[in-house]
């Protein structure tokens, strides 16, 4: 019975993404929605950055394994990431009217600077997609169980993703990114509500993480974990600002503090979202 849940999920996202797509007309449509998004809906898409297959079993798996310190990274570096590019590049990206971050490359540079810095932000996504896909061929076999092998589950996932991509852009992905949010949030909040009803309520789930220590936050060593923590934390906070991800969704935004609101939300969101990514359920290895 699950199978057809899911077989009707994907029809679904793939009819949404597609209607999505009758209103693309042009370059700029397809790039950043026409610049036409509101809040809610960019919110959403921004928030989705990180926040996919991936990070809901890997956090949460990362978390179960390492505590807090052990997702320093993603979520609260990618959050502070958000922040920092709404608020100090959001405006400024937004009124030079471009489609790509090679784009700005090519106006404050020339053109072989754009060239290889898009290279590059495409080399750094290698690693990040290779996870997306995995988890979700994952996520089609634990659904299915088993009747979806993962490596299929990849494929048909890839698929999915290509199809109101290639033909809707960025106001697919926007649109699918707002109802998909909705889901899984509302899902993960529902299996949190009963996993701390089967535990005993939240205060015991969150006594038993303490005592394992896992909330503790900063390092208690030397100088080597201390430079490894700094070094995660602002890998990603820093090294994820000039990414074609993030400057396409804030870009999307109706108004230049449209995008501004919209990234400090995501941000607060991300931060908030290891009470429940760490109260799903995680693959054991």
């Amino acid at each position: 019975m699950l199978i057809w849940f899911v077989v009707i999920y994907l029809l679904v996202s793939i009819a949404i993404g597609l209607y999505a797509a009758t209103r693309v007309h042009n370059t700029k449509d397809f790039a950043v929605a026409g610049r036409s998004l509101p809040l809610p809906v960019v919110t959403a898409t921004v928030f989705a950055t990180w926040f996919g297959a991936e990070a809901v079993f890997g956090v949460s798996a990362t978390f179960v394994k390492d505590g807090l310190r052990g997702v320093v990274a993603d979520p609260f570096g990618a959050s502070l990431c958000l922040v920092i590019a709404g608020i100090f590049y959001g405006t400024t990206l937004y009124r030079l009217n471009i489609l790509t971050l090679g784009d700005f490359f090519r106006l404050r540079y020339n053109r072989t600077v754009e060239v290889l810095t898009t290279l590059c932000i495409v080399a750094s996504y290698l690693g990040w997609v290779s996870a997306q896909i995995k988890a979700l061929g994952l996520v089609f076999s634990v659904v299915t169980d088993g009747a979806i092998p993962p490596t299929a589950g990849m494929i048909l996932g890839t698929l999915v993703v290509l199809t109101y991509t290639t033909f809707g852009g960025m106001l697919s992905v926007a649109v699918l990114d707002f109802v998909q949010i909705s889901v899984v949030m509302g899902g993960m909040l529902y299996i949190a509500h009963l996993i701390a009803g089967i535990s005993g309520g939240v205060d015991v789930v969150v006594g038993q993480a303490a005592a394992a220590g896992k909330l503790d936050f900063f390092p208690d060593a030397g100088a080597a974990e201390w430079l490894a923590f700094i070094a995660a934390w602002m890998t990603m906070m820093l090294g994820s600002i000039p990414q074609q991800d993030v400057f396409q969704r804030v870009t999307s935004a109706r108004t230049a503090k449209i995008a501004i609101y919209a990234s400090i939300l995501a941000a607060a969101s991300t931060s908030a979202s290891p009470s429940c990514r760490c109260s799903s359920p995680t693959p054991r290895p």
